[in-house]
């Protein structure tokens, strides 16, 4: 892989927070930055050198971006297939289409995970209210309905533990709602959900960020802390498989497999292909953070090591707790990051902030007021 040296120019497909992280990193490694999104002032575009104002399937506004551009990234996976193939056939983007591909569909998630011989739940693609029935019969009760494709933060996801559930879960299929394509998934009782950030070079190398322990609330995440209470077992697992799964899709750059811990198993979840909310807490809390490493990946440079505080917790902030924001600015433990979305909405990510301290015990000391009735 050629090698990008600063100085030379990042496209980013998508100017959200996450862009704007890369961007941020990239830009003080000596980069420029050109970012591909519909929005006048999106986050990403604010700390870009060039803004190309277009819709993510646009193929004629990827060709701009092209030419200011020596290498190529997403920052989430609703990246139109088209695009993202048209630059992987102009040698600009080194995490590839397929990732890309995979992720943006549940079913071939599974699959993928299948082949790299991880344990997934017992699951069903359907399309039709009969394939619904039979796949209810078969897996049984609990179980969780997700669309294939689209869907984020769970938007398109249905807990189904009664035949009430069913029931309404079904008139959605009905009414074609997400194309009518959705997964069915066995329920699985689970002490913890972790996520395992890392990031892989062309090369193959791989540098493991710390397994990180995920809290969600209203099927949004809540908080993320380092280290996660699993043990060194589990922890060799869990790298065990994702490395096989990031072999498997040939992983260049910052991505993260998100797991189902119950008991001793371990359960594959689902993935990112790029820089991941569970992972923010790097910026502060690791020697290197997931967006610097990503862009030393794409870019061809070598990954650093990553030494890690002993303790470390982000907690989201949503548009209904944006004021409590600054409020933490004051607080001699807190990180604060606003990602600079003018429209604030309740459920919104607005922004987030970082704890990091000597210990777990010392976390909890300095969680702001606010997060306790997030």
């Amino acid at each position: 892989m050629n090698v990008i040296e600063p100085g030379g120019t990042i496209g980013i497909l998508g100017g959200g927070q996450l862009g704007r992280m890369m961007a941020t990193a990239a830009k003080h490694m000596g980069y420029r930055i050109a970012v591909l999104d519909p929005a006048e002032d999106c986050p990403a575009a604010q700390v870009a050198d060039i803004h190309v104002k277009g819709k993510y399937d646009d193929l004629e506004a990827a060709g701009e971006l092209g030419l200011h551009s020596d290498v190529v990234t997403y920052e989430f996976e609703n990246v139109d297939e088209r695009v993202s193939q048209f630059f992987e056939n102009e040698g600009k983007l080194p995490q590839g289409t397929l990732p890309l591909a995979v992720s943006q569909n549940r079913g071939k998630e599974k699959e993928f995970a299948k082949k790299a011989g991880i344990h997934v739940p017992a699951y069903r693609l359907i399309q039709t209210g009969e394939e619904f029935d039979r796949a209810v019969t078969d897996i049984g009760l609990p179980a969780v309905m997700k669309t294939v494709s689209g869907g984020y933060d769970g938007k398109g996801q249905y807990l189904l533990r009664s035949p009430e559930d069913c029931s309404s879960a079904r008139e959605d299929i009905w009414d074609g709602k997400y194309d009518g394509k959705y997964i069915v998934e066995k329920w699985v009782d689970i002490d913890k959900e972790v996520s395992q950030v890392f990031t892989r070079d062309s090369a193959g190398d791989i540098s493991f960020f710390p397994v990180a322990e995920n809290v969600h609330k209203d099927q949004v995440l809540f908080t993320t802390t380092v280290p996660a209470s699993i043990s060194d077992n589990e922890t060799r697992e869990i790298r065990k498989r994702t490395e096989a799964l990031a072999e498997e899709l040939g992983v260049v750059g910052t991505f993260a497999v998100e797991w189902f811990v119950s008991g001793e198993d371990v359960y594959f979840n689902e993935m990112a292909p790029r820089p991941h909310n569970s992972g923010h807490y790097t910026i502060e809390a690791c020697s290197v953070s997931q967006f610097e490493q990503h862009i030393r990946a794409i870019c061809g440079l070598p990954l650093l090591p990553v030494h890690t505080f002993p303790a470390a917790k982000m907690i989201n902030v949503l548009g209904r707790h944006r004021d409590d924001l600054f409020q933490s600015l004051g607080s001699e433990q807190v990180h604060v990051h606003d990602y600079g979305k003018h429209e604030s909405r309740p459920q919104r990510k607005m922004g987030h902030v970082t704890i990091i301290g000597s210990s777990p015990d010392d976390i909890k000391l300095g969680e702001p007021a606010w997060s306790k009735s997030w």
